[in-house]
């Protein structure tokens, strides 16, 4: 950090015990980072290496936020010094889905998990950290979060119905198929431990064969009743989480990814997991449409829209839309895809309806398209705009 003397990584524990811990964490498959009460990096293992591209002795002394893409870089120290003050956690203690920079500058989704360490005066903090590029819990995390949302394909036409019904169903059908697969791979060495994995692969099957009764039950009561599960929710936290899912599997790979959050929009009315399907679906379709794009840009932020609604926008740089298929992409079955059911926008829309917001898409500054849709604040300001 500017303006502060770095720190000694040794000063925090003894050489001794700095050295063991260090030789143990090496052995950790996920990154650890250890950071003082500053933010300011104390141990960089090597795993940490392998997935932010830093070697240890380029970031110790460093703050923690060259880890992280905007706004949470700018946002952590604020952070931290607020936690101290007050002892109230957001993040420490609990584990969480979210998005870290690499040292090229790129984004990737992680799942991360902080703890406390040393005592008062001589405080630390250590994370752990899970690159979910291409990780089986990467999927896990994406199948629980789409099989939630069963009763977000509400259709009005049985063959509608029937063709969204599937649609839902291939999440945990799929989950099904490979859990089994692994499962039988792994008889073929029946040690001990493989055993042990067998048995979590057939309760993950188990798991995810109850998940596709529940899509069954959930569509059909959405369809019956049009309602939603509401609550106040971060909005931040939503595109946050959303946007770590839509960079799974290297998808993000040369995507100058931002996001830009309205803190004054941050509190939102919604069904949370109906609202991250929508943002999830909407930059899916900004990373399909920038493939063939020499640069690709995509920026997703929110604002403020008069007293009673929160703004969305998703913009990419991609080659933009046709007019003719602007003017009919919400619809049921219309689709810029060669292998697309058209499906996918028009459950957005139906979501963002049913939150009483409206959806629509435009050229973007970037070249491409940008989709806007909103959403109630929680908070109702006397400035209706």
């Amino acid at each position: 950090m500017a303006g502060q003397e770095k720190a000694d990584p040794k000063s925090f524990l003894s050489l001794r015990s700095a050295e063991e811990l260090h030789a143990l964490i090496d052995t950790a498959p996920d990154a650890i980072v250890i950071s003082d009460q500053h933010g300011t990096i104390l141990t960089f293992s090597k795993g940490a290496h392998d997935i932010f591209g830093y070697h240890e002795a380029d970031v110790l002394g460093e703050n923690v936020g060259i880890l992280m893409p905007s706004p949470d870089r700018e946002r952590h120290d604020r952070y931290m010094h607020n936690y101290a003050l007050t002892g109230e956690a957001k993040i420490i203690g609990s584990g969480r889905v979210t998005t870290a920079r690499h040292r090229d500058g790129s984004t990737f989704p992680i799942k991360l998990e902080i703890g406390d360490l040393g005592s008062e005066g001589n405080k630390a903090y250590i994370a752990y950290i899970r690159d979910l590029t291409e990780s089986v819990e990467a999927k896990r995390e994406l199948h629980t979060l789409q099989n939630e949302l069963a009763h977000v394909s509400r259709i009005s036409s049985m063959g509608s119905l029937a063709t969204s019904l599937a649609h839902e169903l291939n999440q945990p059908l799929t989950v099904v198929s490979n859990y089994a697969n692994a499962a039988r791979d792994l008889l073929a060495d029946p040690t001990a431990h493989n055993i042990e994995l067998v048995r979590e692969a057939l309760d993950e099957c188990a798991s995810a064969a109850l998940k596709a009764g529940q899509i069954v039950h959930r569509l059909r009561d959405f369809i019956k009743r049009g309602e939603t599960e509401r609550q106040v929710a971060s909005l931040g936290r939503i595109i946050q989480e959303a946007s770590a899912l839509a960079l799974m599997n290297g998808d993000g790979k040369g995507v100058d990814f931002e996001t830009q959050i309205d803190t004054d929009a941050d509190q939102v009315i919604v069904d949370p997991v109906q609202m991250q399907q929508v943002v999830l679906n909407l930059i899916r379709n900004a990373l399909e449409a920038m493939l063939d794009s020499e640069h690709k840009h995509l920026r997703v932020e929110t604002q403020r829209k008069g007293g009673a609604f929160a703004q969305v926008s998703v913009i990419d740089s991609g080659p933009g839309l046709d007019k003719n298929v602007a003017e009919r992409l919400f619809h049921p079955f219309n689709s810029t895809k060669s292998d697309g059911m058209g499906l996918g926008l028009s459950i957005c829309h139906s979501i963002v309806q049913s939150h009483d917001g409206k959806i629509w898409v435009e050229p973007s500054d970037f070249g491409g398209t940008a989709f806007h849709f909103t959403v109630p604040l929680a908070e109702v300001s006397g400035d209706d705009g």
